[in-house]
């Protein structure tokens, strides 16, 4: 087994500080007794009661929330529809739909905001010619999110029926099931952990999302992320860092729940 270089250890070391120190800093201060500046006045708890005394948070924890459950809910089942479909079936147009559900992943967040933004101007303008009209607000944040979130699920989905053969699913058709039978009693208790995975890992960037959500929520409606930077704007202060805390926690625990669903995929390769 060969050894890593100290050199490349040392800067892996460097780099994970750069990363996970201001986490840290931001975890440890959101326990500081001081409400202003940097400077340590002994350890409290009490910012944390002063955080979910704030109707503002409550509300913005709602919802994130609600976008986040009903987004994931849409996301999973188009996501396992889409990554089942790819894994089955060969077809014309099975790359450039490959290439699509990818774009979202790779594409910079802003860039994909402002997209989402002209399309519902657009559309807004289309719809104000018939009498109809909308506001930005819960239905366009989450289907932004669900635009993205679909990409996520397929492809993991897809990647967890990989290993399997597509003759699981006409073994099943000998077997006299019909293919609605062999994908829900075969082919979906396979794919399981992986559509708990992606759901999951969907569930967490909903909820982590802050540039899409931002031009696309209107001004009447903020998420935990929004609520954030408009806080930090005025002053960082100890129930900032306490619901900045919150929200790392929860999504670090996401992410290993996640994992941890898809770890068979992982070991039987």
């Amino acid at each position: 087994m060969r050894r890593t270089h100290p050199a490349l250890t040392a800067w892996a070391w460097v780099v994970y500080a750069f990363l996970y120190l201001p986490i840290l800093v931001l975890i440890v201060f959101s326990f500081n007794d001081s409400k202003f500046g940097a400077t340590w006045a002994g350890f409290t708890t009490k910012w944390y009661g002063v955080l979910f005394a704030r109707e503002d948070v409550r509300e913005a924890v709602l919802n994130t929330l609600l976008v986040a459950v009903t987004s994931t809910a849409v996301s999973t089942v188009l996501g396992t529809l889409i990554g089942f479909g790819l894994w089955r079936y060969d077809f014309r147009w099975r790359t450039p739909l490959t290439a699509l559900l990818v774009t979202p992943i790779v594409i910079p967040d802003v860039v994909m905001g402002v997209m989402l933004l002209m399309f519902y101007a657009i559309v807004r303008g289309l719809l104000e010619r018939t009498g109809w009209t909308f506001e930005n607000g819960f239905w366009t944040v989450m289907l932004a999110h669900v635009t993205f979130q679909i990409s996520y699920v397929a492809l993991t989905v897809r990647s967890r029926l990989a290993g399997y053969g597509r003759e699981l699913q006409e073994a099943a058709a000998d077997l006299g099931a019909t293919p609605l039978q062999s994908f829900r009693q075969v082919i979906l208790p396979l794919a399981l952990p992986g559509v708990l995975g992606g759901a999951l890992l969907a569930f967490t960037l909903s909820l982590d999302d802050f540039v899409v959500t931002y031009f696309t929520s209107g001004s009447g409606f903020k998420t935990l992320p929004v609520l954030i930077y408009t806080a930090v704007k005025k002053g960082v202060t100890p129930d900032i860092n306490a619901l900045s805390t919150l929200l790392v926690l929860f999504t670090v625990l996401a992410i290993l729940l996640a994992n941890f669903l898809m770890r068979p995929r992982r070991e039987k390769q």
